[in-house]
């Protein structure tokens, strides 16, 4: 959790810059259905969702009436968020970091592949970079820490792995997760129609040659 929201409960609200609000979320808060309720709401210009907080950018000064705080409790407690589109990514696992993340695991190569290709993943939220998804829950076999040293440069179109997340890098960028493989064909992120990924999209690997 980020400094700033240490010892803070859920929906803490705080003053975030002119026009802007930062609210604690709880754990188990359903973004998408969030992101559905936000976009719907007059008088919000933007927002950011992760696993713990929201960022709302608001037209006018950075007051949360007691009825969108309601509104954001409710949606927050969806258990039957719609369904998202899912996305298959072709992956060729020849990545720098493959053989001694499989020995780190106690795996072969081959298992390590199987294994990230058999999980479901789902976008669980976007940042570090613009198109950048966290797709999770990455098995807790497959959990390895970020390296040691992050490079200063990996790819686009990286296929990673960090703690409980998989990810596929949007463009070239400094970067410290576990290079598995690269996809193959058009990326989840095209810098002319932005991020095909959206919170709740499905994305499921696929191995090629």
């Amino acid at each position: 959790m980020s400094p700033l929201g240490m010892h803070l409960a859920p929906w803490t609200v705080q003053p975030f810059g002119d026009d802007a609000l930062r609210i604690v979320l709880p754990d188990d808060a359903c973004l998408p259905a969030l992101e559905r309720g936000l976009a719907s709401t007059p008088g919000i210009v933007d927002w950011v969702l992760t696993e713990g907080f929201a960022m709302l950018r608001l037209a006018t000064a950075p007051a949360l009436p007691d009825e969108l705080l309601g509104s954001l409790r409710r949606w927050a407690a969806e258990r039957t968020p719609a369904p998202g589109t899912t996305h298959v990514v072709p992956v060729r696992y020849d990545g720098p970091d493959l053989v001694a993340s499989a020995a780190s695991l106690g795996l072969s190569t081959e298992e390590l592949v199987a294994q990230h290709v058999a999980a479901p993943y789902v976008v669980r939220f976007i940042g570090f970079l613009p198109g950048f998804a966290y797709l999770g829950p990455l098995p807790e076999r497959l959990r390895l820490p970020r390296r040691p040293s992050p490079r200063p440069r990996v790819p686009a179109g990286a296929v990673a792995i960090a703690g409980p997340f998989t990810a596929v890098y949007p463009h070239a960028s400094p970067g410290g997760w576990h290079l598995l493989g690269h996809a193959v064909g058009s990326l989840p992120f095209d810098p002319a129609v932005g991020c095909r990924l959206r919170l709740g999209d499905a994305v499921r690997f696929e191995a090629v040659p």
